[in-house]
């Protein structure tokens, strides 16, 4: 395992030659953001060519995007920017400004962007959440906890919002809304910190404004997982009751495929296998990490801790169960 972990600091590090160099208009943009943060006595983004660093003491960089991807997200930034510019008062230029950024992986600027807007929107349950969410992304679960609580508190009386997709599905149909999101995100901040008591009121939360499959099998599968934390094996498998092999989903098929696995309708090495030859995709942080808890609750320990090492290798850190994997690394190393 120590090998393994060296390994991974070794390959972090090798990322760090994949940077983007920035343009000049990028960083000046940068730089002014930077201003009106520390004007407002806010805290401001420490400059470095790292987003952030993981909970194994990594630097983690930017994935590098394919260059369609690369174009047309930059070209939305741009347009976002323009749009903020014009604008800078408006409640939605700042949180698709903020929005564009995190989708290029400029989560700290994403973050300026927010907190320079709840400077003028300071009860914005929207900004919270999103604030909320790319806390969560860097590390800072406490801080993600503090906005997201707000965020429940502000939306306490609002409708119910679908929020539309910065990266659409396939048939371009949103489908979470804004309170969705808001617990759904509380819910992982939650279990990142091991607080299963709270997780378990927010997923639970969650299936109660659920009106679609993709936000029942994502809320479900995580909640299943943390009652299994907390060793309610009952109250885990009753949430499979419900889960299809044929559903309505569009988005979350790595949830979905999960759930059949616990339900052992699919078996775990077709969602993950170790010795997995070609790229690795972004579900597979996803599944990757359902699979490695399958084999934990059963026993199993040594290959569940090998799989979370190897996920370590994808450049994907921005993924939740990419995340959740290094908690648990991290949970082992403090113990050992």
């Amino acid at each position: 395992m120590k090998q393994r972990i060296i390994g991974i600091v070794l390959l972090l590090t090798c990322l760090s030659g994949c940077i983007q160099i920035e343009n000049t208009k990028d960083t000046q943009v940068k730089k002014s953001i930077v201003s009106d943060v520390s004007n407002l006595g806010a805290e401001v983004v420490e400059e470095t060519e790292h987003e952030a660093v993981s909970l194994l003491g990594q630097k983690l960089y930017p994935p590098t995007l394919p260059d369609k991807v690369q174009a047309k997200r930059q070209k939305e930034l741009e347009s976002a920017e323009e749009n903020f510019n014009n604008n800078p008062d408006s409640l939605d230029n700042i949180i698709w400004y903020g929005r564009r950024l995190a989708y290029l992986y400029q989560y700290k600027y994403a973050i300026q962007i927010f907190t320079l807007g709840l400077n003028k929107f300071p009860e914005s349950y929207k900004l919270y959440r999103h604030r909320g969410h790319r806390y969560l992304t860097i590390r800072q679960f406490d801080k993600a906890i503090q906005d997201l609580e707000k965020a429940v508190f502000y939306s306490r009386n609002a409708p119910i919002e679908m929020e539309i997709d910065g990266l659409p599905n396939r048939r371009n149909i949103p489908r979470n809304s804004v309170q969705y999101n808001i617990w759904y995100h509380l819910g992982l901040a939650y279990y990142m910190k091991g607080n299963y008591d709270k997780c378990v009121s927010a997923f639970k939360k969650c299936l109660s404004i659920s009106d679609n499959d993709d936000m029942l099998v994502a809320a479900s599968d995580w909640l299943y997982m943390t009652y299994r934390k907390l060793g309610n094996s009952e109250a885990a498998e009753a949430l499979l009751e419900p889960i299809k092999a044929r559903m309505n989903v569009l988005e979350n098929y790595a949830y979905h495929n999960r759930l059949l696995m616990y339900k052992e309708i699919k078996k775990p090495e077709q969602l993950y296998k170790l010795n997995k030859d070609g790229q690795i995709a972004i579900d597979d942080m996803t599944l990757g990490y359902g699979v490695g808890n399958w084999y934990y609750y059963n026993g199993q320990t040594e290959q569940a801790m090998e799989i979370f090492s190897l996920m370590m290798e994808s450049p994907y850190w921005q993924a939740f169960g990419y995340i959740a994997a290094e908690v648990e690394l991290s949970n082992v190393n403090a113990g050992s």
